[in-house]
């Protein structure tokens, strides 16, 4: 019998997908308020997540609703560096994390896991206080047992806040993109000496070597900046470092890298591409000099690109891993309407799947040792 999940703040399923991908894991209940999202979701579940988790009715149908696992890539932009850090000021996305705790206080059937991810700024945003009342409310109140968190005779919580954070580079995808990962076990399930006592650290085989494995072979010249645009952003990093500041524009495969990696991808779109521009002369000569599309000025001669967003779907393990069958057959797919602008929101704004199936591998053991005895789950 597999273990019942719910997809909270669900996105385009990337969480979801990590834990399926065990093959313990069914999910029977999604959340989801982005409409672009929901389309995407649809298209690749066939099912609907249109669901406001902050509303009464949405808590009811999850108090009714009987699950194993909580599953929450809850808003980040309130914590990270990219937005304004508001936290939990955010009269909005800052106070998901509250209504996710109000569906555990409500469910009848308490999830036995809750599975948290976020951007690694959380720990130290307004000096550590927001991530030690997210852990907090988690041990104390909802009475978890976090990994990585143990307490003292006085009952305060002790933990490093590096023992939360891991890096898609270090999963098999060349992407810097270290984010918290957040796991605890009902503590009138679990015991102290059940738990395990660190996070899957890295995975045992790389999906890629580095970033060019994964760039596509056939490249639209819409891709490829224009001379004036590319001259524009030479020129401002000139000046900002002749100012002693940086600047996000980075080509990120010149030939003198032997391991290039992508930066962080972001939700945002536009800035994530301009630190992750790519060299393709072999794309390039075929567009270069010619004024293609809205482009103002002809394509650049200096061969510089921003990524596809079939390149941010594989960083992100979307494409070419999660949804491809054995026979070699991808089955990841857009629905029309949504647009190149759109897909970058939406590879940007989610989650690394080969991370999140091995913290899904992480889990599924945990569970599996206590309800069933099974044999050692092996991990990819």
């Amino acid at each position: 019998m597999k273990y019942r999940t719910i997809d909270l703040c669900a996105g385009i399923g990337g969480i979801r997908k990590g834990f399926e991908m065990t093959g313990g894991f069914q999910n029977v209940l999604s959340a989801e308020i982005d409409n672009y999202a929901c389309m995407a979701y649809q298209n690749l579940y066939g099912e609907n997540p249109k669901n406001d988790l902050t509303s009464d009715q949405f808590k009811y149908i999850c108090s009714e609703t009987e699950y194993d696992v909580l599953l929450a890539g809850f808003p980040c932009q309130t914590f990270s560096r990219a937005g304004k850090q508001e936290g939990f000021a955010n009269t909005t996305k800052g106070t998901i994390f509250f209504h996710i705790v109000d569906i555990i206080k409500q469910s009848r059937h308490k999830p036995k896991v809750i599975f948290l991810e976020n951007v690694d700024h959380l720990t130290t945003h307004d000096n550590g206080n927001t991530f030690k009342t997210i852990l907090n409310v988690l041990v104390k109140e909802l009475k978890y047992r976090v990994v990585g968190v143990h307490t003292d005779t006085e009952g305060n919580l002790l933990y490093n806040t590096k023992d939360f954070i891991r890096n898609s580079k270090d999963f098999g995808i060349p992407q810097n993109r270290p984010r918290v990962y957040i796991i605890g076990f009902d503590a009138d399930t679990f015991s102290e000496k059940d738990m395990k006592t660190a996070l899957p650290k890295n995975r045992m085989t790389k999906i890629y070597q580095n970033l060019n494995d994964l760039l596509d072979k056939n490249v639209s010249g819409k891709f490829f900046m224009s001379a004036g645009y590319l001259e524009t952003l030479e020129k401002h990093a000139v000046r900002q470092r002749e100012h002693g500041n940086g600047f996000g524009y980075k080509i990120i495969n010149l030939p003198d890298n032997p391991q290039p990696l992508a930066n962080t991808i972001l939700a945002t779109g536009g800035s994530g591409k301009e630190r992750n521009l790519i060299y393709d002369p072999l794309n390039g000569k075929k567009y270069a000099g010619k004024v293609i599309g809205s482009k103002q000025t002809p394509v650049n001669d200096k061969f510089i690109r921003v990524m596809t967003p079939n390149e941010w779907g594989k960083l992100q393990g979307f494409i070419n891993y999660a949804f491809k069958q054995s026979d070699g057959t991808d089955m990841f797919s857009f629905p029309k309407e949504v647009s190149d602008t759109q897909q970058y929101k939406l590879f940007g704004n989610s989650v690394t799947i080969p991370v999140i199936e091995q913290m899904a591998y992480f889990v599924l053991q945990q569970l599996n040792d206590k309800f069933q005895s099974k044999e050692e789950i092996k991990c990819a």
